[in-house]
C-alpha cells in the first residue's frame, strides 16, 4: 500500500491550548487556507526546552509571553524585572506564561494571535 501523499504547501505547527480562543483562531486561519496542521495541545505534552528556545531566539522572551494574562499577574511578575534567560527560564518551567498560539511554520515563528504574521509566514514558505 502507497502512503497517503503529503498536501502541498508548508506544515504549520502551532503549540496552544485548545479552549484558547487565540488558538483556535490560529488553527481555522490555516484550516481555511487548506494548510496541513500539527497541533500541539501544550497542557498535555509541554514544549520542549529546545523548541521553546527556538521561539525565545527569534522573537524575544518578551514577545513570547503573555504579559496581560492571567497566569502572569497570578505569579507576581508585573513587579519583577527579569533579563531574557530569566524570563526562558520561568517560560519553561510555567508555560501557563506564554503568549499563544505559538506558530511555526519552517523557519518563521509567530507568537500569538497574528494574522498579518501568519499570512507573512504562509507567503515566505511556499
Amino acid at each position: 500500500m502507497a502512503p497517503a501523499a503529503r498536501p502541498s504547501g508548508p506544515l504549520v505547527q502551532i503549540f496552544g491550548t485548545p479552549d484558547s480562543q487565540p488558538t483556535r483562531a490560529a488553527l481555522r486561519f490555516f484550516k481555511e487556507r487548506r494548510i496541513e496542521i500539527h497541533f500541539v495541545d501544550i497542557r498535555r505534552k509541554p514544549m520542549a526546552a529546545g523548541e521553546l528556545r527556538r521561539f525565545v531566539e527569534r522573537l524575544g522572551a518578551r514577545a513570547v509571553s503573555d504579559e496581560q494574562g492571567k497566569a502572569w499577574k497570578d505569579a507576581g511578575l508585573a513587579y519583577l524585572s527579569m533579563s531574557g534567560p530569566d524570563l526562558a527560564d520561568r517560560l519553561l518551567n510555567d508555560q501557563r506564561l506564554l503568549n499563544i498560539p505559538l506558530v511555526r511554520v519552517g523557519n518563521g515563528f509567530a507568537a500569538g494571535r497574528n494574522e498579518a504574521a501568519w499570512k507573512s509566514l504562509v507567503s515566505s514558505a511556499d
